[in-house]
């Protein structure tokens, strides 16, 4: 989901690609910021996998992503639904703590209960104010003036850059868990990332 991603790369910290006869990946566009030309991919939302059958995948992997979503339960019931039985997720979040939200509080689960209740969508910016008061650009110089991240900010449809979510170990078990999975393990690795294994 979201794309290759260097943590599943050779060097990564999960070193996985190798180890994998076939590799789909799903990005919202042929071209975004992480990558302008994503080659063979499934082009769909990540919470909207209706082109994807039931039962398809032995696994999902998935990196820095999730936080990008408005409705993060709606895409991990979708994830879950094209796993086959027994299926595993390997889930990387951020750390908020040692990122750009480390203003920020850890989003509550209920609250990323309420959104799925809601049918909350990707055009979604419940969270743009808390975001622009509190995201520490200078650690994300990327990002560019106060002034250049609120105009990129209000597109973020187009883009998805916002982290609508912000996680630590904690709300990360716990929102799987409201999600139906279950998580066989979870593990900090250095310099932000949280590593979840679920079922």
């Amino acid at each position: 989901m979201g794309g290759p991603s260097n943590a599943f790369q050779k060097s990564g910290i999960i070193p996985i690609y190798r180890y994998i006869e076939h590799l789909d990946n799903l990005t919202f566009s042929s071209s975004t910021v992480w990558a302008k030309d994503s080659g063979e991919s499934i082009i769909c939302d990540a919470t909207d996998l209706q082109s994807i059958p039931d039962c398809k995948y032995d696994f999902v992997l998935s990196c820095h992503n999730l936080e990008h979503l408005a409705n993060p339960i709606k895409a991990l019931r979708e994830w879950r639904r094209v796993m086959k039985d027994g299926g595993s997720l390997i889930l990387v979040l951020p750390n908020y703590r040692f990122t750009f939200d480390h203003r920020r509080k850890p989003t509550l689960v209920t609250h990323m209960e309420e959104d799925y209740k809601n049918g909350t969508d990707e055009h979604d910016l419940t969270h743009l104010p808390e975001i622009l008061e509190l995201h520490d650009l200078t650690l994300d110089v990327a990002a560019g003036t106060k002034e250049e991240f609120r105009e990129r900010s209000l597109r973020n449809f187009e883009n998805r850059c916002l982290h609508h979510h912000v996680f630590d170990v904690d709300n990360a078990r716990q929102l799987l868990e409201s999600a139906g999975y279950s998580v066989e393990r979870v593990e900090t690795v250095r310099p932000f990332h949280i590593v979840l294994l679920a079922k």
